[in-house]
C-alpha cells in the first residue's frame, strides 16, 4: 500500500511538472532564446564557450532539457539530431562524452559521461510525453538499457553509477561524480520503467550525500572515492565546487531532501553577499575572486528554498556568463518558477 501510495505521489509531482513546461514564464523563454543565440550552433551543436568550445554529451542533454521546458519542438529535434549523427557512435546506445569541430571522429576518446547520458535519455522522455512521440520513449529507454548494463556497479551494499565505462574503478576504489545523480531524471525514469534500480539509486544518492561531507561546512566534493574498505574520502581537486554544485540544484528540482539543503545553505549564508566558486575540503582556503552568475543562482534558489535572505529577484542572464554559467542560471530559473506555481 504505501509503494502504491508513493507511486501515486510522483506520478502527481510529474504532471505538475510537465504542465509547467507547457506553460513557460515569458522571462525564461526571453532567456532561452538568448540561450540559443549564443550556444546552439546552426547544426544543432550546444558549445562550451568556457571550455575551448567543445560540445559534449552533457551540453547537448542540459539543451535538450531547456527545449522541451519551452516547448520548443524544432530546436529540439536539432540538437538531437546531431547529437545522433556525432556522439550516439559508439557499438552501444550510449554517446561519446566531447566533439571536438578540429578533429576527426578517430581522434576522440569514445568514453562515454554518465551524466550526459541520462540527460538526454530524460530530455526524450518528457519530449515523448510532451508531444506525444513514442518513438523519442523507445529511443531513451534504450539508452537507459546501456545505463543500467555498463554504469550501474556497487559499493558497500548500495548502487552507484560509474562516471564513464570504463577509467574509474581499481580493485581497491572506484571514484565517483555525486552531481552525476541527476535526481530529477531518476524520477522521470521511474516513471516510464519498472525496474527497480531507478528508486534504487535515488535512494543510493541521497544516502552517499548523508556520508560525503567534508570540511567545515560538510559538504560534498567534485568527485569522490570510494574504498574498498567502506571509507571515502575528496578526490581529484579535493573541492566543493564546479561539479558539485549541481547537487543541490537537482535536490531542488527533484524536491528532495530539505535537510541535505540546509548544509548549502549555511554554507553560504555565512559568506553573505560573496559567493566562493569553490572551497577547499580539507584545507581552510577557498576562492576569493567570486562564483560565476551562474554558481550564484543555485545559491539563491538554494536560500530561498530554505527560507532564508535571498537575492533571487536579481538573477539575469546576461552576454558575459559563458555556456555553464548560464545553464546554471536558466534551470536555476525554471526550478524557481516551476516550484512557486506548485505551492
Amino acid at each position: 500500500m504505501i509503494s502504491v501510495i508513493l507511486r501515486g505521489a510522483l506520478l502527481s509531482f510529474l504532471f505538475l511538472l510537465t504542465a509547467c513546461q507547457l506553460q513557460p514564464d515569458m522571462s525564461i523563454k526571453d532567456d532561452w532564446q538568448q540561450y540559443k543565440s549564443k550556444f546552439l550552433a546552426s547544426d544543432g551543436r550546444i558549445i562550451d564557450t568556457g571550455n575551448q568550445n567543445v560540445s559534449h554529451s552533457e551540453g547537448q542533454g542540459y539543451g535538450m532539457i531547456l527545449a522541451v521546458k519551452n516547448n520548443d519542438k524544432d530546436s529540439f529535434n536539432q540538437i538531437w539530431q546531431w547529437t545522433q549523427m556525432n556522439l550516439q557512435v559508439r557499438k552501444d546506445k550510449l554517446f561519446m562524452w566531447r566533439r571536438r569541430a578540429e578533429l576527426p571522429l578517430s581522434d576522440e576518446d569514445p568514453n562515454n559521461a554518465t551524466d550526459g547520458d541520462i540527460l538526454i535519455a530524460w530530455a526524450l522522455l518528457e519530449a515523448s510525453r510532451l508531444w506525444s512521440l513514442p518513438d523519442y520513449e523507445k529511443e531513451a529507454k534504450d539508452i537507459m538499457q546501456d545505463i543500467k548494463q555498463k554504469l550501474v556497479d556497487s559499493w558497500d551494499g548500495l548502487p552507484i553509477f560509474l562516471p564513464g565505462e570504463y577509467g574509474f574503478k581499481t580493485s581497491d576504489a572506484t571514484v565517483i561524480n555525486l552531481s552525476y545523480w541527476v535526481f530529477p531524471a531518476l524520477l522521470t525514469f521511474q516513471s516510464f520503467d519498472n525496474d527497480p534500480v531507478w528508486v534504487s539509486l535515488t535512494a543510493s544518492g541521497q544516502k552517499l550525500l548523508k556520508r560525503a561531507r567534508f570540511g567545515r561546512w560538510q559538504l560534498p566534493p567534485d568527485w569522490l572515492q570510494l574504498n574498498s574498505d567502506k571509507t571515502m574520502f575528496p578526490s581529484k581537486n579535493q573541492r566543493f565546487g564546479y561539479d558539485a554544485i549541481r547537487v543541490p540544484l537537482y535536490l531542488m528540482m527533484a524536491k528532495i531532501d530539505n535537510e541535505a539543503l540546509d548544509v548549502f545553505a549555511d554554507y553560504w549564508s555565512f559568506y553573505q553577499s560573496f559567493t566562493p566558486a569553490w572551497i577547499a575540503l580539507n584545507e581552510n582556503i577557498m576562492d576569493s575572486f567570486g562564483a560565476s552568475d551562474g554558481i550564484s543562482s543555485v545559491k539563491e534558489m538554494a536560500l530561498w528554498s530554505s527560507g532564508r535572505k535571498n537575492n533571487f529577484d536579481k538573477v539575469t542572464l546576461d552576454d558575459d556568463q559563458d555556456y555553464y554559467s548560464s545553464t546554471l542560471l536558466l534551470f536555476s530559473k525554471l526550478t524557481y518558477q516551476q516550484t512557486k506555481k506548485t505551492l
